[in-house]
């Protein structure tokens, strides 16, 4: 990490981002996520935090065994037990990372550690050392680092650097920061720390007051050199620094930040879709760089502007982040080479296997639309190619529903070969589903979130339904697809049901 000019984009998105209230993902699901951020180009995937369960264990160990270019990297409190449990994870890595952390504020050491300064420095100390015996690469991170108390951190940040620590992170936890104080905050420490030059100085900066990313851009004009953001902004609270925001920031504005990142432009649209897809997390429209309404130009001054000249209204291209139209249209008689082709020019190499699911889908899909476009491959992609094994899968769908009707749903599942079919009634049409599922499979879930939306325009759209499903203690996700949003919502249903029994099949084989 010897270039000056160079920006080090840490993503959080699996870590601080899977944190996000009502967000659980499996293990698959992490390591589709971790590939893509690899093709993104981050320079750092913070995978999880090892010892916090052993889901997240598996997560982490996988995906350093299995992603290659990035540093993975493991949080970990500042404890041995937790570095043991981090190096575990991290040590199949090409470029293993292990991140510990401690709480450097008074407000933390008073209330929640219940420890003294000296405690804190001390074991700060013993933790960074004790984690440069099992890799080279350690980063330390002060929790609350901006309410701490500037000459005890400034002790801290030296002492650590002194122990080994190659990154120090100064965190804005609570997103209580504004950017022209944040900037000097770190600039502080850049002139007062005497070894500073020896680390890589980190921000991490949450959204609380809506200014993560200016006070990350803020840190990086005061000499930080990495910055800790996550994928469409996601994280504790109101989230983190918005990786897409942080980057295009310094790509359109290169001649005021003079910062090179190493990241894969093009990549950032499909990154953003298949995140939002897996938490599902929706994306605002007026999001920034990755809001359907991020390109779009209805006030008739701009459009008529744009058809002049793109940049009286567009700062970057759409194309440039990854958002392509095209004017070829698939329909039911579109074959398979075409169907993969057009899958290839939007940015998916499906292997044999996804690449059957997706056009099995395709294929259902062109039977009840006429014509499929990119936002519909987008959404059949992640639909079937990227699922979990079925176990249970919908066969058979029948719903009687009305005004002055019982809703009652007559359901088919298959399982491996065997079909199975049971009715139910419920408060609506739903629900009877849902309860059909429940008698088939004994598997009793709790829909608590469920958020239905169309993936394009027209009385023919897809609907995607994305649900929250919790089953025991534990809580899925779940996705499903059609033009009829109440065998979407079904889908999605079985699918959460899916990831609950693939979760239990893998905890078995442990």
């Amino acid at each position: 990490m010897g270039d000056k000019n160079r920006i080090y984009l840490f993503d959080t998105t699996l870590r601080d981002g899977e944190q996000s209230p009502g967000v659980s993902l499996n293990v698959e699901e992490k390591l589709e996520i971790a590939y893509q951020l690899a093709s993104l180009g981050v320079d750092v995937i913070e995978a999880g935090f090892p010892i916090s369960s052993p889901g997240d264990f598996q997560a982490v160990k996988t995906i350093a065994q299995k992603v290659k270019g990035p540093i993975i990297a493991g949080l970990c409190r500042a404890t041995r037990m937790d570095i043991d449990r981090g190096w575990e994870a991290v040590k199949y890595s090409e470029s293993p990372r292990i991140h510990t952390f401690l709480a450097t504020s008074d407000i933390h050491l008073r209330h929640k550690l219940q420890i003294s300064r000296e405690a804190a420095l001390e074991q700060a100390v013993e933790a960074v050392k004790y984690a440069r015996r099992f890799c080279p690469d350690v980063e330390f991170s002060a929790e609350d680092a901006y309410r701490s108390d500037v000459d005890y951190l400034a002790q801290v940040i030296e002492a650590v650097i002194e122990a080994g620590a190659g990154v120090v992170n100064l965190p804005d936890t609570v997103g209580y920061a504004v950017p022209e104080d944040f900037g000097a905050f770190i600039r502080t420490f850049m002139e007062r720390v005497s070894n500073i030059d020896r680390a890589i100085i980190s921000v991490h900066c949450h959204d609380d007051l809506g200014l993560a990313v200016a006070n990350s851009l803020a840190g990086v004009v005061n000499g930080a050199r990495q910055i800790e953001c996550a994928v469409n902004g996601i994280g504790e609270r109101a989230g983190n620094a918005s990786l897409e925001e942080i980057v295009m920031a310094l790509y359109t504005r290169k001649a005021f930040y003079q910062k090179e990142t190493g990241i894969n432009y093009q990549e950032i649209f499909p990154t953003s879709r298949l995140v939002s897809s897996m938490t599902g997390m929706l994306i605002q429209p007026n999001k920034a760089i990755v809001g359907d309404n991020a390109f779009a130009h209805e006030s008739g001054i701009h459009q008529d502007g744009v058809m002049k000249e793109r940049s009286t209204y567009e700062i970057m291209s759409p194309e440039l982040v990854g958002v392509f139209k095209s004017n070829l249209v698939l329909g039911k008689h579109s074959g398979r080479h075409a169907f993969n082709d057009r899958l290839r020019q939007l940015g998916y190499n499906l292997d044999e296997n996804e690449l059957d699911r997706a056009f099995v889908g395709f294929k259902e899909t062109a039977d009840k639309k006429k014509e499929i476009n990119d936002d519909d491959l987008h959404a059949l992609v992640k639909d079937r190619a990227r699922a979990v094994p079925e176990r249970f899968r919908l066969d058979y769908l029948q719903i009687i529903a009305g005004t002055r009707v019982i809703p009652t749903a007559t359901i088919r599942l298959a399982i491996e070969d065997k079909v199975f079919e049971a009715t139910a009634t419920g408060a609506g049409p739903v629900e009877a589903g849902c309860h059909a599922i429940d008698k088939i499979t004994d598997i009793y879930g709790k829909m608590i979130d469920y958020k239905l939306q169309a993936v394009t325009s027209g009385k023919d759209a897809l609907g995607e339904v994305t649900s929250r499903i919790k089953i025991g203690e534990n809580v899925y996700n779940g996705r499903g697809l059609s033009t009829d949003i109440i065998e979407a919502s079904i889908k999605s249903y079985v699918n959460a049901i899916n990831k609950y029994y693939y979760d239990l099949t893998l905890n078995s084989q442990e």
